[in-house]
């Protein structure tokens, strides 16, 4: 199936581009807490932070991006410069070399962008044991930042006789192209059982990542730092929307943005995501800024098989600012390339962390984010209020502010998405995504307000190309 992006001309270009499923428990989403009262939990800042000064002040011209420093005080870039470029790839060829997943080529991007700043490259073992046990990494200062996701690199027993003593080794692609080197390695055990325990909490068959990436993956893990030949591009006609944290930044600065709220999802946009978004720019307004700039970032690594697939999203989220749904000069749409873990209050904190290296000084979090279902029971995995409660008390997460919300769902009265009110619970429904894949499914519509029509004609269409292609199939044959 083609899919053709139709954003605006102008939000198409690499420099100025930038305009990113939980399961089904409710397609909910969210207002502002008490939005003028002071939050019981003093991290969760939002309700009585006063704007900071960062505005054009007396004897400076404009407004800089850096509402928040990325962790570590400086973003990482691990990419080659062009003139080393040559150099760097000779070298590359004379090395062991490594032949990457796809899943670990995102997070060979992760980190040549800087998303896990201060981290260099693939986690040697202290860094691991540092973020298995502890979800964060020392700083030479002392202080700490959040890591709650390993960022390792696994290896067979093949991989790890051919490097033997090798001090670097080549890192290439699924196709064979070389990509990087890892220099200064260090390998030890992949424990996979203690890993899966606890970054998930359970060990049960059937986490998406686990048996994509982890399951089938070596006995060892290889550490060291990156060095990227040249930027990671897939492709596939949305590279434009891939932003690093510093295009981000750039791109918050040539808007004037006083504050950045990032809202991650991966699901497509309807009314009640746009109901939020739009409410969160209006209080932060009433809180004095000026110009608020939301960042809509769709993760764009691994998900599962049944998530909307990204060209999908990414148009959907196109239609959404066509239709006027979000506003295009106060949004910027950019792909987060992180791989999905949907390990719940634990991959929550990456979900921020990153988006504090990108720029952002609010963070909006709702119900059960990056939850799913359990894999064997009928129930789900966390406790849906758990990755917000998380988040407001995080190590290294202090600066960013931290915005909960109060659940929305389809008004049958008023005929829209609306934030819930309990006093008329029965005049709400709520319509998962699960709901709202069937009824794409189907061709049923969902009821008139709960998506723009442009966005809703774009997952019609996919499911319907997806019955096509069933049944244009060949027939398995029969012996």
């Amino acid at each position: 199936m083609a899919v053709h992006l139709l954003t605006p001309t102008h939000l198409h270009h690499p420099s100025s581009t930038p305009i990113p499923r939980r399961r089904a428990a409710a397609s909910a989403t969210a207002s502002l807490t008490h939005p003028l009262r002071p939050h019981p939990n003093p991290r969760l800042r939002l309700a009585t932070a006063t704007p900071p000064r960062t505005g054009p002040r007396r004897g400076m011209s404009a407004i800089r991006s850096s509402l928040i420093d990325p962790d570590g005080g400086a973003l990482v870039n691990l990419v080659a410069p062009p003139e080393r470029r040559a150099a760097l790839r000779a070298e590359a060829e004379a090395l062991p070399r490594v032949r990457l997943a796809p899943v670990d080529v995102e997070w060979a991007h992760v980190l040549a962008e800087g998303w896990a700043s201060p981290l260099r490259g693939f986690m040697r073992e202290h860094e691991y044991l540092q973020c298995l046990h502890f979800n964060s990494l020392r700083l030479p200062s002392g202080g700490f930042a959040n890591m709650s996701l390993p960022i390792v690199l696994a290896v067979d027993d093949a991989d790890k006789d051919r490097i033997g003593a090798a001090p670097d080794v080549a890192l290439a692609g699924p196709d064979g192209e070389l990509l990087a080197v890892l220099r200064s390695v260090e390998i030890y055990p992949h424990n996979k059982e203690e890993r899966i325990a606890r970054t998930w909490g359970t060990t049960a068959p059937g986490l998406p990542y686990v048996d994509e990436a982890i399951a089938p993956a070596g006995n060892w893990l290889i550490g060291g730092d990156l060095e990227v030949l040249q930027p990671i591009k897939y492709n596939d006609g949305l590279d434009h929307y891939r932003l690093s944290p510093q295009q981000l930044r750039d791109e918050f600065d040539k808007r004037g943005a006083d504050a950045v709220f990032a809202f991650q999802l991966r699901n497509p946009v309807h009314n009640g995501h746009a109901l939020l978004m739009n409410d969160t720019r209006r209080r932060l307004l009433e809180m004095g800024f000026k110009n608020p700039i939301l960042l809509l970032h769709p993760l764009g690594g691994f998900t599962k098989a049944d998530d909307v697939p990204l060209p999908v999203r990414m148009e959907q989220h196109s239609k959404v600012l066509e239709d006027g749904v979000l506003d295009p000069e106060t949004t910027i749409v950019s792909i987060f390339p992180s791989p999905m873990h949907y390990a719940g209050p634990t991959e929550v904190q990456w979900h921020a962390k990153a988006r504090i290296n990108a720029g952002a000084n609010f963070y909006i979090v709702g119900r059960d984010p990056a939850g799913m279902g359990h894999p064997t029971e009928k129930r789900d995995l966390y406790n849906p209020d758990h990755g917000k409660k998380v988040l407001s008390m995080a190590p290294g997460l202090e600066k960013l502010n931290i915005l909960p919300f109060k659940v929305a769902a389809y008004d049958t009265v008023a005929k829209k998405m609306a934030f819930f009110e309990p006093s008329r619970s029965q005049d709400f429904l709520f319509i998962s995504g699960t709901k709202m894949r069937t009824f794409a499914k189907t061709g049923e519509n969902p009821p008139d307000g709960f998506m723009c029509p442009g966005g809703w004609k774009v997952l019609v269409d996919y499911y319907n190309s997806l019955q096509t292609e069933g049944a244009t199939a060949p027939a398995a044959a029969t012996v």
